[in-house]
């Protein structure tokens, strides 16, 4: 068996692991076996590469190869340790990044070889050649527009920048005027190839990522990350055309088709458009800022909570990013376990996008030991709010916002949210009176049947456990 064969075969393999990885995260039971699928899988594609690499470059080049494996693999090791789980949302977006530069790079590299060494040292034909030309034009356009879109979702969700959404004037328009003028520069460099197209497509490529991202507001964010996961993918799978690499083009494939699909099923849960979120909120006009007067709002303390949860029947917990920052699922858990065993039904509620990343709440709880099946979707746990004695709303804001019920014209207007004041008694942990993540008042806070528990989320249940 040849080298060549040997490396198509493991990669048959890793794509097979890829694969499985993917269907054993779809579920808790089965995501422990799916992380083991996708290292196993990565591993062997590694080492399959390296071992076909070793035949047709010099030593020096080898060097250089494992010496960029082990600052990578150091750099990755050490961001992994010590990023918390609040901190995982903006790891993946600056992550989606370096695909997207790899990508640019791996596209420029394509068209600047083929030109300095000719396209017949390539085994390119010459009635081939064109194609080839148009995967680097396109490569190198969704790897550009992939990176800046990352880093503008890095610094949102790092709060290194605001997070509202970028109102530039007819900023559709702009957004429409930078794909013509990518389609017209890729049929003028399919034609005639020369390095000015190319750095004219990487700057239009990078200059409309940025806008894309930095036009979406926080609110639809979580989606933006599955987005860019979703460009990133088509960015791999674009660079494996370029490096004729087979296991590039299946993986990049199925994170982009995974991506998307995912992005899909979060629209439709927040009641959003796809093509507008993905085209940078196209058609979304700029809010008219909230000037209502909604009243006082109510406060209790945590030993007023405690009598009423000792009294009640039934509670659900509604969490949110807030319960993440403050690492407060292990005293919940707690929490749980206490008036279970007093007799009280407790369930969770769990919005689509609660937190700032797909499945952020079900990872947390799962990991503080509560039980899978008290865990419930917003569509599950819905309908049975209006029954409910006491619902903890710990850190959510714009999932229980009744303004997307409400107010037509709400940022978040239609947007299904968890319709927590339905339920007899409402109890919301915050810090403050502040808006959340997609910067709109929250209409729930001064309803008759909620009060206001302020502090840390992980102090105040911990005063609960102890009044109990």
């Amino acid at each position: 068996m040849t080298a060549s064969t040997a490396a198509q075969a493991a990669y048959v393999v890793a794509a097979l692991l890829f694969i499985l990885s993917l269907a054993g995260l779809s579920r808790h039971e089965t995501s422990r076996s799916g992380v083991v699928y996708g290292i196993s899988g990565m591993a062997i594609a590694l080492a399959a590469t390296i071992g076909l690499a070793s035949r047709s470059i010099a030593a020096t080049g080898m060097g250089l190869l494992v010496l960029a494996m082990v600052i990578g693999a150091g750099i990755g090791l050490q961001r992994a340790r010590r990023v918390e789980m609040t901190g995982m949302p903006e790891l993946i977006a600056i992550l989606h990044s370096f695909v997207g530069l790899a990508a640019v790079l791996v596209g420029w590299n394509g068209y600047l070889d083929v030109e300095a060494r000719g396209a017949a040292q390539h085994e390119i034909a010459a009635d081939l050649l064109r194609i080839h030309h148009a995967e680097v034009f396109i490569g190198v356009f969704i790897g550009a527009v992939t990176f800046t879109g990352s880093v503008i979702a890095f610094l949102k969700l790092s709060a290194r920048i605001k997070s509202s959404p970028l109102m530039l004037p007819a900023r559709n328009v702009l957004n429409l005027a930078a794909l013509a003028a990518f389609v017209g520069l890729t049929v003028a460099f399919v034609v005639s190839p020369n390095v000015g197209l190319l750095v004219a497509v990487t700057a239009v490529a990078l200059a409309l990522g940025l806008h894309l991202v930095a036009s979406i507001g926080g609110g639809d964010m979580p989606v933006v990350v599955s987005m860019l996961n979703s460009y990133s993918g088509w960015a791999a799978a674009a660079s494996g055309f370029l490096l004729d690499n087979n296991l590039l083009i299946v993986t990049g494939a199925l994170v982009g088709s995974s991506g998307a699909y995912l992005s899909y099923i979060m629209c439709t849960a927040m009641n959003r458009s796809f093509l507008s979120v993905i085209a940078g909120g196209f058609g979304v006009e700029a809010a008219v800022s909230d000037t209502t007067e909604y009243g006082d709002h109510r406060e209790i303390n945590a030993e007023d909570t405690a009598k009423l949860l000792r009294d009640a029947g039934s509670v659900v917990i509604t969490p949110g990013y807030g319960m993440a920052v403050a690492q407060a699922q292990y005293p919940v858990a707690d929490l749980t376990r206490r008036l279970r065993e007093r007799g009280v039904q407790v369930r969770f509620g769990i919005h689509p996008v609660a937190g700032r990343l797909p499945g952020h709440m079900n990872v947390l709880l799962a990991e503080a030991k509560v039980p899978y099946d008290i865990v419930l979707e917003m569509d599950e746990i819905n309908d049975d709010l209006a029954g409910t004695a006491v619902v903890l709303v710990i850190g959510a804001n714009d999932t229980v916002n009744p303004a997307a019920v409400d107010d037509p014209g709400s940022p978040i207007a239609g947007m299904p949210v968890l319709r927590v004041w339905e339920a007899e008694n409402v109890i919301v942990f915050k810090r403050s009176m502040s808006t959340g993540y997609a910067g709109v008042q929250n209409p729930l806070f001064f309803r008759e049947n909620t009060q206001m528990l302020f502090g840390d989320a992980k102090e105040r249940v911990e005063d609960i456990l102890r009044a109990l």
